[in-house]
Order: C-alpha cells, then sequence, then structure tokens
C-alpha cells in the first residue's frame, strides 16, 4: 500500500467538494469530489481507504492491482454528458473542464487538436501519437460529432516526423481530418498562435477562440475523451514526462497513464533517483512551469512533466525583470531572481503584453516587437543584468539590444537547458538567420 494525494483544485474554477469521509473505502475509479461551480469531478486513482481530507486535497492509502480494473461512469446520452461524468479537463496544463467546450455547436467550424506539445523536454504527447494515433483521431471525431464541426485539423510541428507519419497512415484517405505542420518555435501551442498558423488571422487577446469558430482541445484530452466515450473511464491516470539531472542519464523519461496522485519523487526514483546536487524540481515545462517540492508535488490532470534542474547561477548584484505573458510571471521570475541570490532593483513588462481580466495575454504570440524601450528602463533603474521570460521571438528582440548596451541577459530556462544540454532560448537564431 502506498499514499496518494489527490488535489481538489485539478481544473479552472473552485476546488471540488469532497463526497467521500475520512475512513470510506473506495474504488479505483469511483467519484470521491464534486465540482462546486466551474469546475470537473474527481475520481479516485487506487482501491483503498480514505486517511485525510483538507481543504486541498484527499489522502488514500491504497494501491493499483489492475490498471484495467475501475468503476465505469454511467453509460450517458451525450459526448457532453459523457466528459463531464468523466471529470475531463484540458490535459495541456490549463485545465479548462472539456464538457462545456464541447458544448459548442459549430457546424461551418473546426476541432483543432493541439499536438504541438511546445515545451521542450516534454515528449510524452508526441510518443502517444506515435505509437497510438487512433485514440486521438478518434477523440477528434467524438468532438466533431458533439460541436457539429465538419472538419478536424491536428497541429502539430513540422519537426515530429515520426509521428506526422503515424497520424496521416491512420487517418488514410479521409478528407475530415488534415494534419497541419507548423513551425518549430515558443510559444507555438499557444490557441491564438494555433488558428493564426492555420487560418493567418490573428485573434485579439480578449477574443476565445470560437470566434473563428474554433474548438482547440490538447491531444491528452481528446485520448481521454475517446477513452470516457468507449470505456467509460473516468480521467484517473495520466501521461507526464520526466527528465533533467537523473541518475538514468539526461534523455527524458515517458510514463503513460501513472495514476493520479502518486508522488513525482516516485517517478524520479524510477529514474534511478537525482544525479547530486539539483537546483529545482520544476513542475510543467521549462517555460511555464513552477518550482516544486519534491516531497509533496503529485501527478494531477494537468501535469506535464517534472524536471530536475542543476543549481541556479548565483549573481549577487542588482537585476532588472522583463515580463512575458507567454513565459513566466513575475512572481516565478522573481523565485529564480531569490534562488540566483540577486537583487531585484527594477520590472517591466514586454510592450506586447495586454492584461485581460487580470491576466497577461500577448497580443501576437511568437510574433514580437522590439524590446529596447524595457530594456533601458531595466538599465536606467541600476539593473546590471536582465532576467527575461520571453518567447523565441521576443528574446532575439531582447539580445539584439541588451548586449549592445552592456547589459548580460539571463533566460529563465537557462538552467533547464543546461541540465539537459538543449539549445538555449537567447541564442536560437534568428528568423532570417535560419
Amino acid at each position: 500500500m502506498a499514499l496518494y494525494r489527490i488535489p481538489l483544485r485539478q481544473h479552472v474554477g473552485a476546488p471540488c467538494v469532497a463526497t467521500v469521509q475520512i475512513g470510506d473505502e473506495v474504488l479505483r475509479g469511483q467519484c470521491i469530489a464534486e465540482p462546486n461551480g466551474l469546475g470537473a469531478k474527481i475520481h479516485s486513482s487506487v482501491s483503498g481507504k480514505i486517511i485525510n481530507i483538507t481543504e486541498e486535497a484527499i489522502e488514500i492509502e491504497g494501491e493499483v492491482i489492475d490498471k484495467q480494473d475501475y468503476v465505469k461512469i454511467k453509460k450517458c446520452e451525450s459526448i457532453v454528458e459523457t466528459a463531464y461524468e468523466a471529470g475531463i479537463v484540458g490535459a495541456g496544463g490549463a485545465g479548462f473542464p472539456t464538457h462545456i467546450k464541447l458544448k459548442s455547436e459549430i457546424p461551418d467550424g473546426y476541432v483543432i487538436a493541439n499536438c504541438v506539445e511546445c515545451e521542450p523536454i516534454l515528449n510524452h504527447n508526441i510518443r502517444l501519437l506515435e505509437e497510438n494515433p487512433e485514440i486521438v483521431i478518434k477523440g477528434i471525431r467524438y468532438a466533431m460529432e458533439s460541436t457539429k464541426a465538419p472538419k478536424g485539423y491536428i497541429a502539430i510541428k513540422a519537426k515530429n516526423k515520426r509521428a506526422i507519419h503515424s497520424l496521416k497512415s491512420a487517418i488514410g484517405e479521409a478528407k475530415d481530418i488534415e494534419v497541419k505542420e507548423l513551425r518549430d518555435m515558443y510559444p507555438m501551442g499557444e490557441e491564438r498562435a494555433i488558428i493564426h498558423e492555420i487560418f493567418g488571422t490573428w485573434l485579439t487577446p480578449e477574443q476565445l477562440p470560437i470566434e473563428a469558430k474554433c474548438v482547440v482541445m490538447n491531444g491528452e484530452t481528446l485520448a481521454n475523451l475517446t477513452r470516457a466515450v468507449e470505456d467509460l473511464k473516468p480521467v484517473i491516470d495520466k501521461d507526464i514526462t520526466v527528465g533533467g539531472k537523473l541518475k538514468s542519464g539526461k534523455e527524458a523519461k515517458t510514463f503513460f497513464q501513472v495514476p493520479i496522485g502518486t508522488p513525482i519523487n516516485d517517478l524520479i526514483n524510477e529514474c534511478g533517483g537525482i544525479d547530486g546536487d539539483f537546483g529545482e524540481v520544476v513542475i510543467g515545462g521549462p517555460y511555464t512551469g513552477k518550482s516544486g517540492d519534491i516531497h509533496s508535488s503529485v501527478v494531477t490532470k494537468i501535469s506535464g512533466g517534472a524536471i530536475v534542474t542543476i543549481p541556479l547561477p548565483e549573481f549577487d548584484g542588482p537585476i532588472g525583470l522583463l515580463v512575458c505573458a507567454c513565459g513566466a510571471d513575475e512572481s516565478r521570475l522573481r523565485d529564480i531572481a531569490g534562488k540566483m541570490k540577486s537583487e531585484v532593483v527594477a520590472v517591466t513588462k514586454c510592450k506586447n503584453i495586454v492584461e485581460v481580466r487580470g491576466t497577461n495575454k500577448c497580443l501576437t504570440p511568437g510574433d514580437c516587437p522590439g524590446q529596447v524601450q524595457g530594456v533601458m528602463h531595466l538599465k536606467k533603474n541600476g539593473a546590471k543584468r536582465i532576467l527575461i521570460s520571453n518567447c523565441s521571438d521576443c528574446t532575439n528582440t531582447v539580445m539584439c539590444c541588451a548586449p549592445n548596451m552592456g547589459i548580460p541577459v539571463y533566460h529563465h530556462t537557462d538552467h533547464i537547458f543546461r541540465t539537459v544540454d538543449h539549445e538555449l532560448t537567447r541564442r536560437l537564431p534568428m528568423e532570417e538567420e535560419k
């Protein structure tokens, strides 16, 4: 028996409300929490005993004897209801309840499978497409049926040749679903960036994909929809990538269908454990992930990855922060600056940022203006170095001016990418050099 911690908030909206009590015996697949307004049902990923319930999580002492053995959701009349009963949310990290998207009616529109897997190092989405493309293609068709969309697109980076071959082979001669090959840049996986690449038009930061007659869903989300419709399986398992400073080597390892609530440390140990001293355990991807506690972090419905990094470099001096909507927010940059032992003396935002309902949004993700004004502001306020969180294109604009001003640049992903010998964001070739 092992301890599984199932968070009550694994989605957009308020935390769910537990429907079980301490001491209850539960079965794998059993619903243990209901939404409180916007949200999604939560099911136990293991069979065992409830040993604690807090405002944040339900703790279960249990085990998985057979992954194919679980309590099935009820047979539903509609795909929307099936998605609700299964507790499906956006598995790419956003966590938006899928049943709400499936209520859209777009008889002249499109379902787009977001298979871009934009964050470097993470590879579980692409591996799924290479090995089992049919489960995602079926999910697209179920989403098309629900939304009445006549056309589906699979958005994927052109560099993923094996996955593209698998998809095209599985689609065959069908004309209702088309693979769209996209450029290899960050943040190509952003919904508005995908829509721009496919249709050539930008949605404003305030607009949702439905205004372009599109419903965009992550590839793993669509796989979960297939499992729910065909096997009546709730979301109790998650695909995840683990990589970084591990004894098994720098190559990331993919874990398929890990029970939700599994301690991240268990997966790290399955990779042989951490190789010596480390800096952070980043939960998520290099660009948008957060530093997690190795002892308390667990797999959730929206977990993308766990990356163990080398120690962060130290700079005992004044540093400026340039915040971008496409990467780390200000709190994450301050976290990194603190770990670098730097003093934050100034903060500014990318000039492409607009605030929408209290959240930073980029006007044109991946297609950015110059940052001379921002860099000059940070230098004027005493910054001897700057820490940035910009996308690929915007980072290039920073690198065009900051070094010429005598300001060294550190990207918040540098220590992550150095861990696995990945090319640094601030050293990517500019578009005209490719």
